[in-house]
């Protein structure tokens, strides 16, 4: 407590004190290591997620703006098979396109981390449990409606008057959400956002966290892409392993490959 009398020399004693500085983001100072080519590949992973309509960056679209480098890290991994094209495919075919285009494409992945809910291993419970195609069935349901059970005997309707019902089924039918692939493989999604920030799933995060484990097991004052796609390759959870092995490539194989390639030009 200050007197009225003292009020006006603890102001100046509390001007004399040295500003407090705030203590440096640990994310901040990751990103003040990468190199320009890891900084590159960080920009267009957001380009990839925009593109695809993902309102989140995990770590599967690390690895497509890793493969698509041509940089020593992006040719390892596409002459162990793990092209751009192949790393698109299986992640169109695991969570598809747009936000809305599969069940947990508007869940805040952040805010459900928080409270110990894996979007990732929610839904390979799922599809464990029941199938692969469980996830598209659903989302087909709720976009369609479940099917009413039908009541009574069925009727019979005439082929003139079924094939008319077709003709006006087909018309009234909502175009796709999402554009058929080019011929290079890359997918677009329809209505994709141009700009705005976009978050990094607590995975992803993970991932480039682990980038700095790597450097210091490698000495290196620097975070490059030898560093990034180490840390990508040895992870165990989410989508990354599951694109690996879709694509036949060996985590250990990459991880070897990848420390000569980089051993030889350092």
């Amino acid at each position: 407590m200050v007197l009225a009398g003292h009020r006006g020399a603890a102001r100046r004693h509390q001007a004399d004190r040295a500003p407090q500085v705030r203590p440096p983001d640990r994310e901040s100072m990751m990103f003040e290591r990468f190199t320009p080519d890891t900084r590159t590949v960080v920009v267009h992973t957001q380009d990839h997620a925009r593109r695809l309509g993902h309102n989140y960056i995990g770590p599967e679209h690390l690895l497509l703006a890793l493969a698509s480098t041509d940089q020593p890290a992006g040719a390892v991994l596409r002459e162990h098979g793990v092209t751009p094209e192949g790393v698109e495919e299986e992640i169109v075919r695991l969570v598809g396109l747009g936000g809305a285009s599969h069940l947990f494409g508007t869940l805040n992945r952040d805010a459900l981390a928080s409270v110990g809910i894996d979007i990732d291993a929610v839904r390979a419970r799922i599809e464990e449990s029941f199938g692969p195609e469980a996830l598209a069935r659903a989302e087909s349901a709720v976009h369609h409606g479940p099917r009413s059970p039908r009541r009574g005997p069925r009727r019979v309707v005439p082929t003139v008057l079924a094939r008319r019902w077709r003709r006006r089924r087909v018309a009234r039918r909502p175009a796709r959400t999402a554009q058929a692939p080019a011929p290079t493989g890359l997918y677009q999604a329809a209505g994709a956002r141009s700009g705005g920030h976009i978050r990094f799933s607590p995975r992803a995060k993970e991932s480039l966290a682990n980038t700095v484990r790597e450097a210091q097991a490698r000495h290196d004052s620097y975070i490059g892409l030898e560093h990034l796609s180490l840390s990508l390759i040895t992870m165990t959870t989410g989508l990354v392993p599951s694109v690996l092995s879709a694509l036949g490539a060996s985590a250990p194989a990459l991880r070897t490959a990848i420390s000569e390639r980089y051993g030889q030009v350092s």
